[in-house]
C-alpha cells in the first residue's frame, strides 16, 4: 500500500485459514492461518489476471523496479523483524537455563585432551561470554564453522581461571548430527541425587513395607548406597527378592525389609518398589540460571541474536553445498511440527524461541537468489537495473522451472530426513 500497489490478500501464517475478514476501501482480505510463521501478500498484477484500466496504475507489474524491490524485500524482512520481536520478549522476560557447569569428562574425548575437568564452570568461548549451557552449545556450533580449534575459559571450584584449547577436528561432515557436545566429551553436571525418598506411590512395595517420604537409604544388604541411581539399579535387579535397607529417619537409624514387585519392561523382568526421588528447590537452584535484560539491552541482544543466527544459517547452507556438513541436517514439516509440539509442551518460552528460529530460517531461505523465491526476484530486478530493461519472459520461465526443481529437491531431502528420523527414532 505504501508503494501504491493494491493488496488483494494479506495472510499471516501458512496452512488452513482459521480467521478471515475483509477491510478497507479496497476490500482487502485479511487471513490468519493455522501455522503462525511468516505469511504472504497477494497483490494486483496484470500477469495473473486482467486488470481494469482505472486500476492498472496500482498493479504490481506497473511499478518502478525500486518499488518492486522494496515490496519483495519486505517479506523476508518481516520474518527477521518477527524474530527480533520474539527474542526481545524472551530476553526481557528472562530465559531459564542450566549453568554451564561441567559434569563427566570421558577419557579420550577432545574435552579430556583439552584438560577440561568436572566441576569447572565455562565462562567464555573464543572470548565470547556464555551464561548458560544453551549458550555453550550455540557458541560451539557457531565457532566450529570458523575454526577447528576453540579456546574455552573456565573457572574451577577453587575460583581459579583456566584456558583450554578444544580440538574440533573430529566434527567431520557428519559431525553436526546428534549432540555435538556429547561427541566432544562435554557433559552437563547433574544435580546430586541422594537416596532419599521423595514420593511414595499408592499400593507399591515401598508403602506396603513401611517406607515413608523423607527416609534416606544408607545401605542395601550391607552395601553402601551413594545415591538414588545406585538404589534404583539394586531394586531393578532384585524383583521378588527381599532387600534389607539401612535407613535414616528423622535422625534415627532403622533397618527395614522391602521386597520389590516384579514388572515387565522391554521384555525383561525388573524390580520396582513404587518410590520416587523429588529434588528440593535449594538443591536445584545452584544448577539453574536465568538470563534477563532491561528493555533496551534486550532489544540490542535480540537484534544481535537474529543477525548471528541468520549468518550461521547461511554458513551452514554453504557448508552443505560444499559437502562439509551433511544434508541430513535439513528438516522438513514433520520434524518442525514435532519440535513445535515438544517445545509447546515444555513451556511458552521454549515455543517462542522455536518460532523465532523458524522465522529466521524462512527469512534467510526466502532471500536466497533462487528463482520463485523473493531472493530470485531481487536478483532479476538487479539484472534489470544493470541492463536497463526487464529480464525476458523466456529467461524468467526457465528460471522458474529451475527454481521449482531446486525447491522440489530440497523438500524431497527434508521429507526423506523426516521419514528416516521417524523410522530410526
Amino acid at each position: 500500500n505504501w508503494c501504491g500497489v493494491k493488496v488483494l490478500r494479506f495472510a499471516v501464517g501458512f496452512g488452513q485459514p482459521i480467521y478471515t475478514r475483509t477491510f478497507g476501501k479496497d476490500r482487502t482480505e485479511f487471513v490468519i492461518a493455522a501455522f503462525p510463521l511468516g505469511g504472504y501478500v497477494k497483490m494486483l498484477d496484470e500477469r495473473e489476471a486482467p486488470v481494469a484500466e482505472a486500476e492498472q496504475k496500482r498493479a504490481f507489474n506497473r511499478q518502478s523496479v525500486w518499488k518492486r524491490m522494496a515490496i519483495v524485500f519486505a517479506g523476508p524482512l518481516a520474518n527477521l523483524l518477527l524474530a527480533i520481536l520474539l527474542y526481545w520478549v524472551l530476553f526481557m522476560s528472562g530465559i531459564p537455563g542450566m549453568k554451564p557447569l561441567l559434569g563427566e569428562v570421558p577419557d579420550g574425548t577432545p574435552a579430556a585432551q583439552a584438560s577440561l575437568k568436572p566441576g569447572e564452570l565455562i565462562t567464555k568461548i573464543n572470548g565470547i561470554a556464555v551464561a548458560s549451557w544453551q549458550d555453550v552449545h550455540w557458541a560451539l556450533l557457531e565457532q566450529s564453522l570458523k575454526s577447528s580449534t576453540v579456546e574455552i575459559e573456565a573457572v574451577s571450584a577453587r575460583d581459579e581461571t583456566y584456558l583450554h584449547r578444544l580440538d574440533m577436528h573430529m566434527l567431520d561432515s557428519s559431525g553436526f548430527e546428534g549432540d555435538i557436545l556429547e561427541k566432544l566429551g562435554l557433559h552437563l553436571a547433574r544435580p546430586e541425587m541422594p537416596a532419599r525418598v521423595g514420593e511414595i506411590l499408592e499400593g507399591g512395595a515401598a508403602q506396603r513395607d513401611g517406607l515413608i517420604v523423607g527416609d534416606r537409604i544408607i545401605a542395601v544388604d550391607g552395601e553402601a548406597i551413594p545415591g538414588w541411581e545406585a538404589l534404583v539399579q539394586r531394586v531393578r535387579m532384585s524383583a521378588g527378592k527381599t532387600l534389607q535397607l539401612d535407613i535414616m529417619r528423622a535422625g534415627n537409624a532403622l533397618k527395614l525389609g522391602v521386597t520389590p514387585d516384579s514388572a515387565e519392561e522391554g521384555g525383561q523382568t525388573v524390580g520396582k518398589i513404587g518410590a520416587a526421588y523429588r529434588m528440593q528447590d535449594a538443591e536445584l537452584q545452584k544448577y539453574l540460571v536465568e538470563v534477563k535484560y532491561p528493555p533496551l539491552a534486550a532489544l540490542t541482544r535480540a537484534a544481535g541474536k537474529t543477525w548471528d543466527t541468520s549468518v550461521f544459517s547461511l554458513k551452514m547452507l554453504g557448508s552443505m553445498v560444499v559437502g562439509s556438513v551433511s544434508w541430513k541436517e535439513v528438516s522438513g514439516p514433520v520434524t518442525i511440527a514435532s519440535i513445535a509440539g515438544q517445545t509447546a509442551h515444555i513451556g511458552w518460552k521454549a515455543f517462542v524461541g522455536f518460532l523465532a528460529l523458524v522465522s529466521i530460517s524462512l527469512g534467510v531461505l526466502n532471500l536466497l537468489p533462487v528463482p520463485v523465491l523473493d531472493g530470485g526476484h531481487l536478483m532479476y530486478y538487479i539484472v534489470e537495473i544493470l541492463k536497463g530493461s526487464p529480464v525476458s519472459d523466456h529467461v524468467m520461465e526457465i528460471g522458474q522451472k529451475v527454481g521449482l526443481a531446486l525447491l522440489g529437491l530440497l523438500m524431497a531431502i527434508a521429507l526423506y530426513n523426516d521419514f528416516n528420523r521417524f523410522i530410526t527414532g
